[in-house]
């Protein structure tokens, strides 16, 4: 058996509304727009024997195959048991009609070599589909606004999914307010997450505070801002994160890179970032940090006065013929 660097009980783990315990930190696989499935299942590897375990999927993503792969030479060379990993993974937009989320399950569940995962998102709240590496002018005019009527559809597969003993939890991603309101109490299964854009320019606090107060942990993508992100994603005026003062305050005062400062935060206010990296010491360091020398109260003070209101993750390509703009996708 390889010994983990980062033993995993010297990482923070929350507790869902379940029971069910999660690492306040994963590894996110969306990578696809820079690097090739086998460079992402590589760093997949690297970080299960470094001490990860809690994986950030998607069908979408299309590297699922390969990570497969990593997870059952993992289970078989005793690098890890099953029961020790939590995978999330997640239906795409083209798959929300009717029998078509088991169809996904499937596929993931085969792709991934597991009979189970711990967690399965609706990825978007919209059926709206664009096709893989499109640009941000990209449109499909098939696309149409949000419906609770037509997302229910989704949930109730989702939820016999769970009946089924093939997901132990469901959760929603990319959803605001508003339409929380309009779909919760129509829930048979609440979510148990949800995801949502979280960096300190983007803090999302209101969205935040309500997931908190209804028992719903929350995970949060692009934590450090996410320099990576797809061409489509970028926009004038969109501002970088680790570059704000009150986050290089805070990592001088540490000795850190202002990245690791994002993650710290993200986790001492509560939710669980999912950073990707494919290179060894950014995903060995994004791990540790979260394990040693916290953020001080002033300091975390500090950086909840960076919120910018800067969406990086706009959406655009998923608007649907007579939306004005991006924004209305987030009422």
């Amino acid at each position: 058996m390889i010994d983990n660097t980062i033993a995993t009980g010297k990482v923070p783990h929350y507790t869902l509304s379940s029971g069910a315990r999660i690492p306040c930190i994963g590894m996110g696989t969306f990578g696809s727009d820079h690097y090739s499935a086998e460079e992402v299942s590589a760093a997949v590897a690297g970080a299960l024997r470094y001490g990860y375990r809690l994986f950030d999927c998607a069908s979408v993503y299309g590297n699922e195959d390969r990570i497969g792969v990593i997870f059952d030479d993992a289970f078989t060379q005793g690098i890890v048991k099953r029961e020790e990993i939590f995978v999330i993974s997640k239906v795409w937009n083209d798959m929300h009609g009717k029998g078509d989320v088991l169809l996904s399950l499937a596929k993931t569940l085969r792709d991934l070599r597991l009979d189970y995962l711990d967690a399965y998102f609706v990825h978007w709240p919209y059926p709206n589909y664009h096709a893989p590496g499109c640009d941000g002018d990209a449109r499909n005019p098939n696309s149409v606004p949000f419906s609770a009527d037509r997302f229910m559809e989704t949930w109730a597969q989702m939820e016999r999914l769970v009946d089924k003993g093939l997901v132990r939890h469901i959760g929603m991603s990319n959803m605001t307010i508003t339409k929380l309101n309009a779909v919760l109490g129509r829930c048979r299964i609440q979510p148990a997450l949800i995801e949502m854009e979280q960096h300190p320019c983007f803090q999302q606090r209101e969205l935040f505070d309500y997931c908190v107060s209804r028992g719903i942990t929350v995970i949060g993508y692009c934590p450090i801002g996410s320099p990576n992100r797809p061409d489509r994603d970028k926009a004038p005026g969109d501002l970088v994160d680790t570059e704000q003062p009150e986050v290089l305050a805070a990592a001088r005062a540490h000795n850190i890179h202002p990245a690791l400062v994002c993650l710290k935060w993200a986790v001492q206010r509560g939710s669980i970032p999912i950073p990707f990296s494919v290179h060894e010491k950014n995903y060995q360091g994004n791990l540790r940090c979260v394990t040693e020398d916290p953020l001080t109260e002033a300091e975390m003070a500090a950086i909840a006065k960076a919120e910018r209101n800067c969406r990086l993750v706009k959406g655009q390509v998923f608007l649907w013929p007579g939306a004005k703009s991006w924004e209305d996708l987030w009422d």
